[in-house]
């Protein structure tokens, strides 16, 4: 089975020209974690329901205009910090810190 998965891998990567997508659980690991995880800066905390309620009741576009544009008076800067990411790939991240608090 690894076997296969490799090899999986391998023609992904062969197709994207090497880039192989990541998760957005990989890309929340890599951008985000480090202030969602500990709350830096009045960050909701992953998977805090209390904290991401009334950002939840917002409403998507909300949630997803503040994490690609940032938000003003707050640590929230546009997609993270990594301007790398795609739109998509942010609101992917949105999407899953969203499932985490629910």
């Amino acid at each position: 089975m690894k076997t296969i998965s490799m090899v999986a891998l391998l023609v992904a990567g062969f197709i994207t020209g090497g880039a192989v997508a990541a998760t957005p659980e990989q890309n929340y690991k890599g951008t985000c974690s480090a202030c969602h995880d500990a709350g830096v800066g009045g960050a909701p905390k992953l998977g805090d329901k209390t904290a991401w309620a009334p950002r939840i009741k917002q409403g998507k576009d909300a949630l997803y205009n503040s994490a690609l544009k940032g938000k003003p008076g707050t640590a929230m800067v546009a997609k993270g910090g990594n301007s790398k990411l795609t739109d998509a790939e942010v609101k992917g991240i949105v999407d899953y810190m969203m499932s985490k608090a629910r």
